[in-house]
């Protein structure tokens, strides 16, 4: 959500003459996204973009449709990985509601990936990735806020309002003023306590 803090720098590209992964590609395909979104995904610029010849794409990927596949499935598992493996060890539900809502407010790349997949929905590759990560990101919600004490359905509808705030702030972004610092601050601590239960 922070609108304030400086772009991520591009994820380092190997050295010239190095031999690509799949996983470079995926994550070249990634960045491209994060900048330009999905439709900029292409053979020939990511290939100039890491210095190398076509021919080291083809030497993993059958189709520019398959790198696509494999960069959102890198996203998929990595989101997952950052965001939530980091939280496994807080025990008390509110704490962790509350770094999760630090963590998910000050990322970066993260957001800017997120919005552009968002602008993709129709794409055939790109709706099923979304459905299942924005899901999990309410399913997780609504566990967490049943641990801190709310009911089934109060929880549910927590978790739905807290997700609708994020993605509803995501897309807004673009469209509102820039925050100050101290602005976004004020802000994500004001959703925290309107949000997470006392």
């Amino acid at each position: 959500m922070d609108t304030t803090t400086a772009p991520a720098p591009p994820s380092a590209a190997p050295a010239r003459g190095a031999r690509l992964s799949a996983a470079d590609w995926a994550q070249a395909a990634l960045d491209v996204i994060a900048e330009q979104g999905v439709s900029a995904v292409a053979v020939e610029p990511l290939a100039r973009r890491l210095g190398v010849t076509k021919g080291s794409f083809y030497w993993h990927f059958p189709s520019r449709d398959a790198l696509l596949q494999a960069a959102l499935e890198r996203w998929e598992e990595v989101e997952q990985e950052q965001v939530f493996g980091s939280l496994e060890d807080v025990p008390d539900p509110r704490e962790r509601l509350r770094q999760l809502f630090q963590l998910v407010g000050h990322e970066t790349k993260p957001h800017a990936i997120y919005s552009e997949l968002l602008r993709a929905l129709e794409h055939p590759a790109v709706g099923p990735v979304i459905q299942r990560v924005s899901q999990r990101r309410q399913d997780y919600l609504t566990a967490s806020f049943r641990q801190a004490g709310l009911g089934r359905t109060e929880a549910i509808n927590r978790a739905r309002l807290t997700y609708a705030a994020y993605v509803g702030f995501l897309q807004l972004r673009p469209q509102q003023p820039k925050m100050t610092h101290e602005e976004f601050e004020e802000y994500l601590e004001h959703v925290i306590n309107t949000l997470i239960p006392n």
